[in-house]
């Protein structure tokens, strides 16, 4: 074997990098970089110029060991995008490297971003490491979930084996005012632990960051409860964090997209009405 096929590195690299910005009233994609399998096909329009929306494909289906996978995306002032993914994110089974993705997301001042990708999903076996990192600069505003399932819930598929790290951080005006970390090993206590996950196979969180955030609107936010599960929301000086944990993804998506038609109208001014490729 030669020495260039002995180094060739296992797994997809995949970059994506996105840059939105304000034309007159409309908010365009102004430059969009990829390289690897890791695309957004084309910018889209449903609720009229100002609001663009962006969904990024990632066309194998799933992150596979010693795949690695970055997206930057940065909105400059009075631009707003909503992200989303046509599907569940899969961290597929290993039995060499793990993988790892990267996700960097900048608002400027006046700039609004949406982070709704649907559901992650850690595979039975699989080592994955996810890192997710908002940058918020004052008068930018940010809607942004994310959440995740330990195994195949549908088909009964339990975490059984593998390991799972996940970093979520906020920064707002140049500090970190919010960071948590998570590392989830199969067999260990802390999944079943009352402190832990308390046996549940399904976890995720919700931010808010926007001028506009009181006491008022946490109460109103408050007020849904999962269909399956808990939920909880707790008001910060920076930032609305809200929680779930339960046992069905469906559960913490209709969760989040209730608090989500709450906060929209009162924080951007516009309906909550859920994209399209969310139900298809």
């Amino acid at each position: 074997m030669s020495q260039a096929c002995a180094a060739k590195p296992l797994g997809w690299e995949a970059r994506l990098g996105l840059r939105f910005e304000r034309a007159g009233g409309r908010t365009v994609l102004a430059d969009r970089r990829h390289s690897g399998p890791l695309v957004v096909q084309k910018a889209l329009y449903p609720e009229g110029d100002a609001v663009c929306h962006a969904v990024i494909v990632h066309p194998p289906g799933g992150i596979a060991g010693g795949d690695r996978l970055e997206i930057e995306a940065a909105l400059d002032p009075g631009a707003h995008a909503l992200i989303t993914t046509p599907g569940a994110t899969r961290w597929y089974r290993t039995s060499g490297p793990e993988a790892a993705q990267t996700v960097k997301l900048r608002v400027a001042a006046g700039a609004t971003l949406e982070w709704l990708p649907q559901e992650t999903i850690f595979f039975e076996g699989c080592r994955a490491r996810y890192r997710i990192e908002f940058d918020v600069e004052p008068g930018g505003r940010l809607l942004a979930w994310e959440f995740a399932c330990l195994g195949r819930v549908r088909t009964s598929e339990r975490f059984a084996s593998g390991e799972a790290f996940q970093s979520l951080s906020l920064k707002t005006g140049g500090r970190v005012h919010w960071t948590e970390r998570g590392r989830i090993v199969a067999g260990n206590s802390a999944l079943g632990s009352s402190v832990g996950l308390g046996g549940h196979s399904v976890f995720g969180t919700l931010l808010a960051s926007a001028p506009g955030l009181d006491a008022g609107l946490a109460a109103a936010c408050r007020e849904p409860r999962p269909a399956l599960g808990e939920g909880a929301v707790t008001l910060l000086p920076y930032a609305l964090v809200a929680r779930f944990l339960g046992p069905s993804a469906e559960s913490a998506r209709d969760y989040f997209s209730a608090l989500w038609r709450i906060l929209r109208p009162a924080l951007l001014r516009l309906e909550g009405t859920e994209p399209r490729i969310w139900r298809t």
